[in-house]
């Protein structure tokens, strides 16, 4: 099998465990009061993560079946072996992340009034961790697909997207400080 479908198909794999992750830590949200407020750039960001790995994965497939794969080149820099230890960081800063929300973490913003905000775990260093780890995985999956026209374009994509999810959140938090607190 070759190794990139096998990489391609494990991010597929994980990307599902989170979303179902998401899903039942949402119900729980919302089966304790939460609410999702209006504004919300999810609908996009739920199109253009699995889609930017995807086309990355796509693009990284057919470059290898008309050339040999990176790796295999010892005179080159390893994009293939950077790539992965930067999505395994990634995926360890957003596992980490994960762990320190518990059940308040889901892809969507909810506000559990009532909540404090977690300070633990990476948190305590900074604001958006799992934003962070999320373009990491990004950019290193550019990395090991070699994917050099749907890499940028697609990072640069979700970027913008995630840079008003980021707006939005912080003012949702801010908003929500005097009486709730939101989850994310």
């Amino acid at each position: 099998m070759n190794v990139l479908a096998f990489i391609l198909a494990v991010i597929i794999g994980l990307m599902l465990a989170e979303t179902r992750l998401s899903r039942l830590n949402e119900r729980r949200l919302l089966a304790r009061g939460a609410t999702a407020p209006p504004g919300d750039v999810y609908p996009t960001l739920a199109f253009l993560y699995p889609a930017s790995f995807v086309l990355m994965g796509l693009e990284g497939l057919y470059g290898t079946a008309l050339s040999p794969p990176a790796w295999v080149s010892s005179t080159k820099p390893s994009w293939f072996a950077s790539g992965v230890l930067l999505f395994v960081a990634s995926k360890a800063l957003k596992y980490w992340a994960i762990r320190s929300l518990g059940e308040r973490w889901s892809f969507r913003v909810l506000i559990l009034a009532g909540e404090p905000l977690v300070t633990t775990g990476p948190y305590r260093y900074i604001a958006h961790p799992n934003y962070v780890a999320v373009v990491g995985e990004l950019v290193g999956t550019a990395m090991m697909f070699r994917a050099r026209i749907t890499g940028p374009m697609m990072i640069l994509l979700f970027g913008t997207a995630l840079w008003a999810r980021v707006r939005f959140e912080t003012r949702v938090l801010k908003d929500a400080a005097s009486g709730g607190r939101a989850t994310s």
